[in-house]
């Protein structure tokens, strides 16, 4: 079976111990280890991993590990020797799990059955026998396919955080669900290293598909505007100044469509980076930008919603549906009427 390996990479974030560490047990079999080697535990500290313990195997094959944490953190066992595949495990304090690893000497993978006390674990049994039915390449065509599904009904699962790194090589056509991954965890494991990772991978990071970030700023009288309160419409995010002279030659188109397009559900909201108020105002009335949504912390490059959307040349566009997820991005001209029409008409 061709080898089919994804990595976790947390460089500068470590996942550290206290005072109020937990008893926490691993307990079950493990078979198949090739003779005079032994299987060891390894914590992943950064994009490193430290032997913790050497499995005790007694005559049949069962071991119980006992590991001191105070927060969720990722296992590895694996063989001593180096060879083969590394089994992860996602561990939280207090489980007490249980579970048969079986290490397969042929395929050099490890196969987990009778799963206890961890859904993380048992998630990630589940992506292993994935990978170990790929046996031809028909099968492992469809591996891509079956992680992604598995990962999105289990999103909730701490393990996920890991597992949607296997698309990391092919990132952009995964934004989303590593998004999706972010945002189910976030409730409950927001201060988790992996969840962290996650979070800082999409920075700056605005894909079709994804959710559009808020943004809440005042128009030129004083006035909060929110992003967020056009739900229901399709919005073009426009960024713009009053100094962009491409942007003032667009204007015109931008004010055709919102006319033609209007009625029918089309709004614009208005990001200008400028930094001299009047101008921004005179540039409105002056270039008859008639819809009511036009924003400005008048901090130029440093508008906070011009780094949000990871804006660095101007103008740029972000098109929004109705359910607030970007359609396509830096459509001008022609190309924003062709899409125009073809959602609207």
């Amino acid at each position: 079976m061709k080898r089919i390996a994804f990595s976790f990479t947390l460089v500068m974030l470590f996942s550290t111990f206290s005072l109020s560490a937990q008893k926490t047990t691993l307990s079950g079999t493990l078979k198949g280890l090739p003779e005079g080697y032994h299987a060891v535990i390894s914590q992943v500290i950064g994009d490193r991993f430290k032997p913790v313990d050497t499995l005790q195997l007694d005559k049949k094959n069962a071991f119980k590990v006992t590991l001191d944490i105070s927060e969720p953190t990722l296992f590895l066992l694996h063989i001593d020797n180096g060879d083969g595949n590394m089994c992860h495990l996602m561990v939280e304090p207090k489980d007490r799990i249980q579970a048969d690893f079986e290490y397969i000497a042929a395929s050099r993978v490890y196969k987990i059955s009778n799963c206890k006390g961890s859904d993380n674990v048992v998630l990630y049994a589940q992506f292993n026998d994935i990978l170990a039915g790929a046996t031809d390449q028909i099968a492992m065509a469809k591996v891509p396919e079956q992680v992604e599904d598995l990962i999105r009904k289990n999103k909730d699962k701490l393990m996920a955080s890991f597992l949607v790194t296997f698309f990391e090589q092919d990132f952009e056509n995964h934004a989303t669900l590593y998004q999706e991954v972010r945002d189910a965890l976030t409730p409950k494991y927001a201060e988790v290293v992996y969840v962290k990772h996650l979070a800082e991978r999409l920075k700056g990071v605005l894909v079709a598909g994804m959710e559009a970030p808020e943004i809440v700023m005042d128009d030129p009288n004083g006035v909060t505007r929110r992003l967020s309160d056009l739900r229901g419409k399709v919005v073009l995010i426009d960024f713009w100044a009053s100094w962009c002279g491409p942007c003032r030659r667009e204007n015109p188109n931008v004010v055709k469509l919102y006319k033609m397009y209007h009625d029918k559900g089309f709004e614009i909201f208005s990001v200008s980076l400028d930094k001299d108020g009047n101008a921004w105002r005179k540039a409105i009335q002056s270039d008859g930008l008639v819809w009511p949504n036009h924003v400005s912390d008048l901090k130029q490059w440093q508008s906070a919603a011009g780094r949000l959307y990871g804006i660095n040349s101007i103008p740029a566009t972000v098109l929004v549906d109705a359910e607030g997820k970007i359609i396509a991005r830096n459509l001008r001209g022609s190309d924003l009427e062709r899409k125009l029409k073809e959602i609207f008409e």
